[in-house]
């Protein structure tokens, strides 16, 4: 069984995951930590847990989702895992930060580019990469149909969806992701997403303002 560990990192209080299972094996999703006390909250909680980080995943290349990623990548010395699509993100990131008055290091590139339905394993743990474009070109989102969760990023909150008005945002291909790619998913499965509570495919599918 894959465990989940939230934390809400940054001024945008964006949404980071650590997931792990009896192996002791680990994967840090959005590495959102912009701050020393940030950072040493995930290190303490995988060192108090005994676990062994794996990989970096980054959901999409927005700074409140990989403003961690340069001491996270420098610290433990793991791979970054993010779609291509998204390197513009990654190359302008000092310059984006820099419209939104925010303070970063230059995230490095991915060290692995992922791409639709592949798989990434860690210990007995398996995530199904989902590609889900429209809050961004590269976003993607991590199905453990296992466990019945799907970490979605920015493209599908509770009672609502992800911002398309940024750079290279596309509201008909987010709109396309959600109902073409998570909305045919069980509606059982628990939605974690970027930002805010987790929620689940069918009470977004019932509730949810853009689709009800």
């Amino acid at each position: 069984m894959t465990k989940i560990k939230t934390f809400v990192f940054n001024d945008f209080r964006t949404n980071c995951y650590i997931l792990y299972d009896a192996s002791y094996e680990a994967v840090i999703i959005d590495g959102a930590a912009n701050s020393h006390s940030e950072l040493k909250q995930i290190d303490n909680f995988l060192n108090e847990n005994h676990l062994i980080p794996k990989y970096i995943i980054s959901t999409h290349g927005h700074i409140d989702h990989v403003c961690g990623n340069y001491y996270l990548e420098s610290h433990f010395r793991i791979p970054i895992l993010m779609h291509k699509a998204d390197d513009f993100f990654i190359d302008n990131a000092l310059q984006l930060a820099k419209q939104f008055g925010y303070a970063l290091e230059q995230p490095p590139k991915a060290d692995k580019y992922v791409n639709d339905n592949e798989i990434i394993r860690f210990g007995d743990t398996e995530l199904e990469v989902i590609c889900i474009p429209g809050h961004t070109p590269g976003s993607i989102a991590l199905y453990n149909a296992e466990d019945n969760f799907i970490i979605t990023g920015d493209a599908l909150f509770r009672e609502s969806i992800g911002r398309t008005d940024l750079p290279m945002g596309n509201y008909d291909h987010l709109m396309n992701s959600i109902m073409k790619r998570l909305f045919t998913l069980p509606d059982k499965t628990v939605v974690l997403p970027g930002h805010g509570p987790d929620t689940t495919i069918g009470d977004e599918k019932k509730y949810n303002p853009f689709f009800s």
